[in-house]
């Protein structure tokens, strides 16, 4: 049997299902078209792919194999692929609306294999007594726990596989039918270098090791370095999820608490549990008809990082900058995005998905509708965070707000929690407040019971 391997969300060699596999092998990875074409060329995760992936490919070289990568759209690929005799592809499963009916294509080309790679639990494998889907977290979550045994742990041994004779250089596209090959360059697919400075896997799991025991009190904290840092390396593969549960397992086994940090693997499980079951959630309201109210101008101001509220635009600033944002973070700008200036749930999704370089559908789609109060198990609509009240908890001395939001930095801490401050006092170079918090929350309320 002559199968294909298909890395997508697992950019790895190491405790891999599809290379735990035997017989004549074409490891290939495809620069999806489809996708690529609506991305900026500067985009940060193409080329956090791209390095992921020559990485990938001398880890294979090392083991014997090689890495074909490709530039197109896949269903034409498979069905050249198909052509050249290939009998099956293999693949580990991914789960948000457009992969899905991507690869029901395929499987009409190819006899297709799944693998379960990206997620704890497979997205039946936590149900209610009656086999429908859990929609609140809490009894997910005592589910989960009750399932989770040893074979999520896993560590899936490298195979000896013997490699397909063709060509592995550069990057291959299609013409008429025919292979074309191109450099081995993100100039190629039409992209620029834009990788911004990431630390290994192994840095990363070094410093979870020290901030784990005190992960519950503190990750939330703006100013402390506190959470793991490993979502981009979850979200692309070069780490699995079982290498994460089972460093877990080391640190307990040594008396370290780690309940706090599971329970956040879990939510990432749900979410995508969520969007597995209910596919509409990508794009629709679970509940209520809270569409928000489009407002261009109102849009255009949060984007820029220019709405006058400290810790939102320092939010903004550090995504644009890095394509990261602290997740206490996330969910205060999510809310005063939905709520204060009433905007449609989807416009925050879509510049979150433009730029965030750990983009993952079913966190981010499910985040922002948790957020709007709209979604499955949400926070409730007429809970709106205060935005000062915020950063005066979790940034006290405003270190976080002060690095992305240089033009503060002069300012007294107490004064930028301060809304009457900010209102009252021009700061060079800072816009005032682009709304008055409550102000904004009593129209906001109205707004919901009018929806109701």
């Amino acid at each position: 049997m002559k199968r294909i391997l298909w890395f997508r969300r697992d950019l790895r060699v190491e405790d891999n299902p599809i290379l735990s596999l035997g017989g004549e092998v074409l490891p290939i990875f495809i620069f999806d078209t489809q996708i690529l074409d609506s991305l900026p060329s500067d985009d940060k995760r193409v080329s956090f792919i791209f390095h992921s992936l020559l990485a990938l490919k001398k880890a294979l070289k090392e083991r014997d194999l090689d890495l074909k990568i490709y530039w197109g759209n896949p269903l034409e690929i498979f069905s050249l692929l198909h052509a050249q005799g290939f009998d099956e592809v293999v693949a580990s499963g991914d789960y948000d609306a457009y992969a899905k009916e991507r690869d029901l294509k395929i499987s009409h080309i190819l006899h297709y294999k799944y693998m379960d790679d990206t997620y704890i639990f497979k997205p039946d494998e936590v149900l209610k007594d009656d086999g429908s889907p859990y929609l609140v977290f809490t009894p997910f979550y005592n589910k989960s726990k009750t399932l989770f045994n040893q074979t999520h742990l896993q560590n899936y041994p490298f195979v000896k596989q013997s490699l397909c004779h063709t060509s592995y250089k550069g990057i291959t596209t299609l013409s008429e039918g025919k292979e074309h090959e191109l450099p081995l360059s993100l100039k190629s697919i039409g992209f620029t270098d834009n990788l911004p400075h990431i630390q290994s896997v192994k840095t990363k799991l070094t410093h979870l090791a020290q901030i784990l025991s005190n992960y519950a009190k503190e990750r939330d904290f703006l100013h402390k370095d506190a959470t793991s840092h490993l979502s981009q390396e979850l979200r692309f593969g070069t780490l699995s999820i079982r290498s994460l549960l089972r460093f877990l397992v080391t640190q307990k086994k040594v008396g370290i608490d780690t309940e706090p940090f599971f329970r956040q693997l879990i939510f990432r499980d749900y979410y995508a549990y969520l969007l597995f079951h209910f596919p509409n959630l990508a794009w629709q309201n679970h509940k209520y008809r809270f569409n928000g109210v489009e407002d261009e101008k109102k849009y255009a101001t949060f984007c820029e990082g220019r709405t006058g509220v400290p810790v939102v635009d320092a939010g903004v600033r550090e995504l644009l900058q890095t394509g990261d944002m602290h997740n206490r973070v996330r969910m205060i700008c999510a809310s005063f995005f939905t709520k204060h200036l009433l905007l449609p749930w989807q416009w925050g999704e879509k510049f979150f998905a433009k730029h965030l370089l750990d983009y993952d559908a079913a966190s981010n789609i499910l985040s922002w509708q948790w957020s709007a109060g709209t979604g499955i198990d949400p926070q409730p609509y007429f809970r709106i965070f205060n935005p000062y009240a915020q950063s005066k908890k979790f940034d006290k001395e405003a270190a976080y707000i002060r690095q992305w939001v240089p033009e503060l930095r002069v300012i007294n801490a107490k004064y930028l929690h301060d809304e009457g401050y900010l209102l009252q006092n021009k700061i060079e170079n800072y816009p005032k407040p682009m709304v008055v918090h409550n102000e904004a929350r009593e129209m906001a309320l109205n707004y919901y019971k009018q929806q109701l």
